[in-house]
């Protein structure tokens, strides 16, 4: 095991199979033809000669050296009210599928908004998620590793009968305690098989979006259209809190642009402080573009990448619009937001690009578990915004981070969580000494 440059926190991934085989995720042998969770470790492993020859080379310590162009600067914002906590989730999203990523490595996908906000915050680079969608979710709404609670085998099924368990305490109600108004939209999947289980019974005072992993994109129909993991159960599945959304007035309308006008209509309405989960359900399949030709992308002659590509551009733009509606309000310069993705794209079909990275969704290679993330905000010290972090992260760090290093929240009434408050490593650059364990099973 190699403890990292910056922090003494070490984790192992352990494979459970049939034959018991044992695996590291977070820290891979490049010999093996793996990409390593920090470069860094690498060159400190092999000699530079060696090094080169394995085609690995540092990466960029500065905001400047990632993003071709000057950072824009923005003023110092001091503020004794507790911040508005905006968190976007995207779904199944390619690590080279980013602007600032894909600039490096040769893609091809725009994504404006995202690269301008990540320049004018800070990139995590050393950030890390789990392989399927709910164990992300129900990590980053618990803050624990997902085998304390029985939730370490793959994704919940639509008819399952299972759901994260009830006396876990979630994000949303310890926000709720620091007096914040709490509101979810998108995607849930973190189980649905009682009510007690749905996100209006878990500390959002309200919901809108759909339940299960995946739906069609206009109609919000179950189905296995683009499925690799199959699925049982056909049906409608768009909710307003615990009630079905009205078919006649939402099928037919693209789920992204959905999701993002209720996001905007809640940063409307909503008083302060303001915690808003947006878990859009692009870039998920099925593969189905929006309709604006705006998006099309003609230059890419695999259909199904032009499809993906056409989603992801038109997700970049309703990220922009989220962010205009917080600063038409007012909003903003008392605002962080988060973006993240729920792990890593999926290659083949669903044409996600994860390059340089091995793997892809559901594997536990850097390509499934080291996710795309950053945090812009005006309450970001000058001197903090316009880089590139590596410290390692990850997405149980949000919870305690949230509550306790933005809210001012207390954590008492949890159980033992596995997160830790990165908020001065994000904001002021101060490293972290903690020693933790992070155990994967899949």
């Amino acid at each position: 095991m190699t403890v990292t440059n910056t922090r003494r926190r070490v984790l192992v991934g352990i494979v459970v199979s049939v034959t018991a085989l044992v695996s590291l995720v977070w820290i891979r042998n490049p010999v093996l033809g793996v990409i390593s969770s920090s470069h860094h470790q690498v060159m400190k492993l092999f000699p530079r000669d060696t090094v080169k020859q394995l085609g690995i080379t540092s990466e960029p310590e500065t905001i400047q050296e990632m993003f071709p162009r000057d950072t824009v600067k923005q003023p110092a914002i001091t503020s004794d009210t507790k911040p508005n906590i905006i968190f976007i989730l995207a779904d199944d999203y390619g690590y080279n599928d980013i602007g600032y990523h894909s600039k490096q490595y040769g893609g091809i996908i725009n994504t404006p908004v995202l690269d301008k906000l990540a320049s004018e915050g800070v990139v995590l680079e050393n950030y890390y998620v789990q392989p399927m969608c709910s164990p992300t979710r129900i990590q980053l709404m618990s803050g624990r590793y997902q085998i304390r609670m029985g939730n370490q085998h793959k994704t919940i099924g639509h008819a399952q009968p299972l759901c994260f368990p009830l006396d876990e305490v979630t994000l949303p109600e310890k926000l709720r305690e620091a007096n914040y108004t709490t509101h979810m939209v998108g995607k849930w999947h973190a189980g649905l098989y009682k009510a007690a289980c749905l996100p209006h019974r878990r500390g959002f005072e309200s919901f809108f979006g759909f339940l299960v992993g995946n739906s069609d994109h206009y109609s919000h129909s179950v189905g296995c259209a683009g499925c690799k993991h199959g699925c049982t159960g056909i049906g409608y599945d768009l909710h307003e809190n615990d009630m079905i959304a009205d078919p006649k007035k939402w099928k037919g309308r693209y789920s992204t642009t959905i999701f993002t006008d209720r996001a905007i209509r809640i940063i409307k309405e909503q008083k302060e402080p303001l915690f808003l989960y947006v878990s859009y359900q692009a870039v998920h399949a099925p593969l189905q573009p929006p309709k604006d030709p705006a998006y099309n992308y003609k230059n890419i002659s695999n259909s199904n990448r032009r499809k993906y590509a056409s989603m992801t551009s038109y997700m970049d733009n309703s990220v922009g619009r989220i962010v205009d509606a917080l600063k038409q309000t007012n909003k903003w310069n008392n605002s962080v937001l988060v973006f993240s993705t729920d792990n890593g794209g999926y290659t083949g079909d669903n044409s996600g690009n994860n390059w340089p990275l091995r793997g892809e969704k559901a594997t536990l290679w850097e390509g499934g578990v080291r996710g795309i993330g950053f945090v812009n905000s005006p309450l970001i010290p000058p001197h903090s915004r316009g880089r590139v972090s590596h410290e390692l992260m990850h997405v149980t760090d949000w919870f305690p981070t949230f509550v306790q290093g933005l809210a001012g929240g207390s954590l008492n009434g949890t159980k033992p969580l596995d997160g830790f408050n990165v908020w001065d490593t994000i904001r002021e650059r101060r490293l972290e000494s903690t020693t933790r364990i992070g155990i994967h099973f899949t």
